[in-house]
């Protein structure tokens, strides 16, 4: 495993702890927040008689309240375990200072962006956001537990935020997907309609050259037989004519 990267989080010099005995270096902290307390050599007292309980050194409680929130980092390197547990040494006015100084260099060396989503930038303040958490609680724990629940809710917060940014990304995708889909079918249906129009078109095209010359046929028809009627009725007059003066003749003698 590579050694973990340089933070804003102050450490303590690393720590080789043996694989095999599980041993620390006597200066070395508990890792764990409740240590197991040795019993005293000698008989144990009865129980009922009253035993002073024992003064809590605060720099111990501070030391185990420190583990507990800000967990030593742990990593192999050539097969050996190395420990590293966060300072418990006060922070003064000047580390504050070179603290801000350091976070503006790792923002430009890393190079952060100053607005939007940025997981560098993020990275960053959170580790100086642990440090101030840090050294917070070496001066008074309960601070330390209170901004440690505001940094729990700062991240569930944002992995909120970031669960529904991707599943909105996933829903975008999947309708972007299925417009494209639709698209497709949208398009080739355009095509088909496209083609029935075209073949509509030829057909109205063919109903009303069909009608033109049915009406020309009809036309001419009509034509003829109008001329055909005009001269039969032409006929049918000089007949009647013609009829009509024989007539005459025939009666006029007998008068």
């Amino acid at each position: 495993m590579i050694p973990p990267a340089d933070s804003l989080l102050r450490y303590e010099t690393p720590v080789l702890v043996s694989r095999n005995t599980e041993k620390r270096s006597p200066k070395a902290r508990p890792l764990k927040g409740s240590p197991q307390v040795a019993a005293p050599p000698g008989p144990v007292p009865s129980p009922k008689g009253k035993v002073p309980s024992p003064s809590v050194d605060p720099t111990k409680q501070a030391e185990e309240i420190l583990n507990a929130i800000l967990p030593p980092r742990e990593w192999v390197e050539e097969n050996q375990l190395w420990i590293q547990q966060v300072s418990s040494t006060p922070s003064t006015r000047m580390d504050v200072v070179h603290l801000q100084e350091q976070l503006d260099l790792k923002l430009q060396q890393r190079q952060a962006r100053e607005t939007g989503i940025c997981p560098v930038r993020r990275e960053l303040y959170s580790q100086c956001f642990d440090e101030l958490i840090r050294e917070v609680t070496i001066n008074c724990a309960e601070r330390g537990l209170l901004l440690l629940r505001v940094r729990d809710e700062i991240r569930m917060t944002i992995a909120a935020y970031q669960t529904l940014y991707e599943s909105s990304v996933a829903f975008g995708m999947r309708k972007a997907l299925q417009a494209e889909q639709g698209k497709s079918d949208t398009e080739k249906r355009i095509a088909e309609l496209e083609d029935e129009k075209r073949d509509l078109e030829r057909q109205v095209n063919e109903q009303k050259a069909k009608c033109e010359a049915i009406e020309k046929r009809e036309l001419e028809r009509r034509q003829v037989e109008e001329k055909k009627h005009t001269e039969e009725v032409q006929f049918l007059k000089r007949t009647n004519q013609q009829l009509k003066a024989q007539l005459e003749g025939i009666i006029a003698p007998k008068k």
